[in-house]
């Protein structure tokens, strides 16, 4: 009997002493942040189901003593940090790393957005759009939701072709990206309007500064960026429906877009729009054959984690734009009559016909991005995309067999791949740098029967880019960046002799003859070019009421295949436009400072900016020319010298009792210095005040009224003077006389039902013109023809579910 028990008392001490043993392992570690490996003090680890806790001291360590071999799921939270929970096997001591996504924005995808005033001012200054005031728009353009900012104004050929200015530039100068993608629409073309459906996207924004380095070097006059909101990782399928009605085109739009995310990351998000206006009319007549109709789907699948992600997009829009019949004259002495006259030669009862002349555009573009992050380094991203745009222009039959042929017929094909990494491992301070490369193809389809205007070419490029932010100290933030872009154009281009020799062409350009065929000749122009791009900012932040930015900018950017190789009439414009091989690089110097005032309800802020550009390429008229569709001016390109300077104001008030206004000023004035003559196409001073009554107790009640001066252009171009054989002598063309001053006001009102179960519902009604005011703006192409639409009754029903 003695034995057994000695034998329980052995196994009972040395069960005991097994277990001692086994329940003295430590588990330690750090807790630090997942982009610089900064230590994170404070944060407090829980064993789940153990009712175990402890925190992190200032060098982010921790350890838990006495643990046995077990497996425990262990949970660390910090401020501003999403809770992390991991499985671990302890079967000895062990020392374990704990990463955090310590910046709260990232970690839930949510962008702050500002108003339609610049929101917070950086040495890089930036200015967004949000989707209220782009909902505003639905029925409209990109360019139009654009006038909202100050310093932006618009190139028009009509109301339904309107391309975004820029503190006085446009075309090839400002970049437009759908969605992380540069758009490539042969946007060179003064009516060429940017091939985006505006109800796709989210916000919009106006980027200028180094950020600006990272989409290319040659945005000479700043970068718009087309934009969606970030996907939360939840399970949630929501999307919205906009209805609106025009009096003026006696049309309509409607869009919609519908959103399914998982708790997952993935999500699937589909819209689609679709516009149809009339005729639209101006206060004393129809604008004939201004018309249009637009097609705009949008689909995109992805998943969004944290450390990894992908995502593929694809969009498609369709638009046939009607241009004013009266703007299509067949001889010189219509040309006259038209602009000297100040009335339309051609008014017709309105319709939904589109006739000619009329552009179709078609814009097809996809692109698959993948994305990683990198513990202690940062985010890398790797992105393909592919575009193809095909235009047509079809001038007005001179004759049967010109019927249902295009007289222009591009088809630009873009592939590019691009691949960033964006460096933030250093407390306060972030590096991005990416390579791209990029191949094009354009291709002028012969069959048309007409000389083509823009030749068949591929296109080459390859860039990389480096910017940096750093926070100096708390009131001083700095940045820089720099770009290299070096591309290479091989063209094959048709030449009438004659042009070839009038232009000197046969003693500059003898050795890219490869064929002469007597009264034409082809050539192979291959061109090079090396871009260097800088830019550099510094903000200074006292306090929360100052803010002052100063940025400096060096930009260079090749000459586009207009300006280039443009040869024969541009039916869609009603004139004959001309390149020169000779044109070189356009080289840009700028300076602009930004001031902010922000105090108890009152906002002020102002931008100066001064610009020189060097070998600056502009397109102006230098004449007439007949050809067997007629007569038509001759608008050439050149290169001089030029300099822009000019000053954004804003100013804004909240006053109480519900109202709030805000007021905008813009100014530039440009010259060109080679010939100490005011540059063309320059806007004119404005002026934008508007008065706002909000009272959110009756269902967000909202009613606005706005006024819009726009001055008269006092500086521009000597007219030309060009022969009238009617007269049978020279008549001064008055094509560069810019029209008088004008005074727009324009109302809004909106409410809405904010709490409907699982749904939303805003109406708003705008009245453009109210007072029916005829005008006609320096910037419109058309203004040589016709007035600018009068009085537009638009209503909007917003549906958000």
């Amino acid at each position: 009997m003695r034995y057994p028990l000695v034998s329980l008392i052995l196994f009972i001490l040395l069960g005991t002493s097994v277990y001692g043993q086994q329940c003295r392992m430590v588990l330690k570690g750090r807790v630090v942040d997942y982009h610089d490996q900064t230590p994170l003090a404070g944060a407090v680890l829980e064993l789940l189901e153990r009712g175990v806790y402890t925190t992190t001291d200032f060098d982010g360590t921790f350890q838990f003593e006495g643990l046995c071999p077990d497996v425990y799921e262990l949970q660390v939270s910090h401020i501003e940090c999403r809770p992390v929970t991991q499985v671990i096997d302890l079967q000895q001591d062990t020392e374990i790393k704990i990463t955090l996504e310590h910046h709260i924005e990232a970690l839930e995808e949510v962008t702050v957005l500002g108003e339609a005033n610049p929101n917070e001012v950086r040495s890089g200054a930036e200015v967004v759009l949000d989707e209220e005031t782009l909902s505003q728009y639905s029925s409209g353009s990109l360019g139009d939701a654009l006038k909202e900012i100050s310093g932006v104004s618009s190139i028009n050929t009509g109301a339904s072709i309107v391309k975004p200015v820029i503190q006085g530039l446009y075309g090839s100068r400002v970049l437009i990206l759908k969605n992380e993608v540069r758009l490539q629409d042969m946007e060179w073309g003064e009516e060429h309007a940017p091939n985006v459906d505006l109800n796709s996207s989210d916000n919009v924004r106006v980027i200028k500064g180094s950020g600006a380095l990272r989409y290319g070097g040659d945005a000479v006059g700043g970068v718009i960026v087309l934009e969606n909101d970030r996907t939360l990782r939840r399970d949630s399928l929501w999307g919205n429906t906009m209805l609106s009605g025009l009096t003026n085109g006696r049309g309509g739009s409607i869009s919609s877009e519908l959103t399914r995310s998982w708790q997952s990351g993935l999500y699937a998000r589909a819209q689609a729009s679709f516009r149809r206006l009339g005729d639209t009319e101006a206060p004393d007549y129809v604008l004939s054959n201004t018309g249009n109709q637009q097609i705009g789907v949008t689909l995109e699948v992805g998943n969004s984690q944290f450390e990894s992600g992908w995502s593929l997009f694809y969009s498609y829009y369709d638009a046939t734009l009607g241009i004013l019949r009266a703007s299509h004259i067949g001889n010189i002495d219509d040309l006259i009559r038209s602009i000297n006259n100040g009335t339309p030669e051609v008014v017709d009862p309105f319709t939904y016909t589109i006739a000619e002349p009329r552009q179709e555009v078609a814009h097809h573009l996809g692109k698959a991005t993948y994305y990683k992050r990198f513990s202690g380094l940062g985010k890398w991203e790797l992105q393909y995309d592919f575009q193809q745009n095909q235009r047509f222009e079809f001038d007005v039959n001179r004759t049967q067999s010109d019927a249902g042929r295009p007289s222009i017929d591009l088809t630009l094909t873009t592939h590019s791949l691009s691949t960033n990494l964006s460096i933030d491992r250093f407390q306060g301070f972030d590096l991005e740098v990416g390579l791209l490369g990029r191949y094009q193809d354009n291709f002028a389809d012969p069959a048309t029967g007409v000389r083509r205007l823009i030749p068949d070419y591929n296109r080459y490029e390859v860039g990389g880019y480096a910017t940096a932010e750093w926070l100096v100290d708390e009131a001083w933030t700095a940045d820089a960046g720099v770009r290299y872009d070096y591309s290479r154009t091989d063209a094959k281009k048709f030449y009438r002799t004659s042009r070839w020799e009038e232009r000197g062409y046969d003693e500059d350009f003898a050795d890219i003859i490869i064929e002469d065929l007597g009264t034409q000749l082809l050539t192979n122009p291959v061109l090079d070019f090396s871009n260097v791009s800088a830019s550099a900012g510094v903000t200074w932040h006292p306090n929360s009421t100052w803010t002052a930015g100063l940025q400096v900018s060096r930009a260079e950017r090749a000459p586009n295949p207009s300006e280039l190789f443009s040869d024969g009439l541009h039916h869609s414009a009603a004139r004959i436009e001309l390149g020169d091989l000779r044109i070189e690089k356009e080289t840009s110097y700028k300076g602009s400072l930004n001031l902010v005032y922000d105090r108890g309800g009152f906002r002020a802020e102002v931008t100066p900016y001064v610009q020189r550009l060097s070998g600056f390429i502009l397109l102006e008229p230098t004449g007439t020319e007949f050809t067997i569709r007629g007569a038509f001016p001759v608008w050439s390109y050149r290169q001089t010298d030029a300099s822009l300077a000019g000053v954004d104001v804003n100013l804004g008030n909240t006053w109480g009792a519900g109202f709030s206004s805000t007021h905008q000023f813009s100014l530039v004035k440009g010259r060109d210095l080679d010939l100490d003559t005011p540059l063309i196409n320059v806007p004119a001073a404005r002026t934008r005040n508007e008065l706002v009554w909000e009272k959110q107790a009756w269902h967000d009640f909202q009613f606005g009224l706005e006024s819009l001066y726009v001055f008269r252009q006092n500086e521009f171009p000597e007219n030309i003077v060009v022969f009238s054989p009617e007269q049978g002598q020279d008549v001064e063309l008055a094509i560069n006389t810019p029209p008088p001053a004008y005074h727009l006001l324009n109302l809004h009102a909106g409410i809405g039902w904010p709490k409907l179960e699982k749904a939303s519902v805003r109406i708003t009604l705008h009245a453009q013109n109210v007072l029916n005011v005829s005008y006609r703006d320096y910037l419109d192409r058309l203004r040589y023809f016709a007035d600018s639409p009068g009085r537009n009754l638009i209503l909007n029903i917003l549906f958000k579910y």
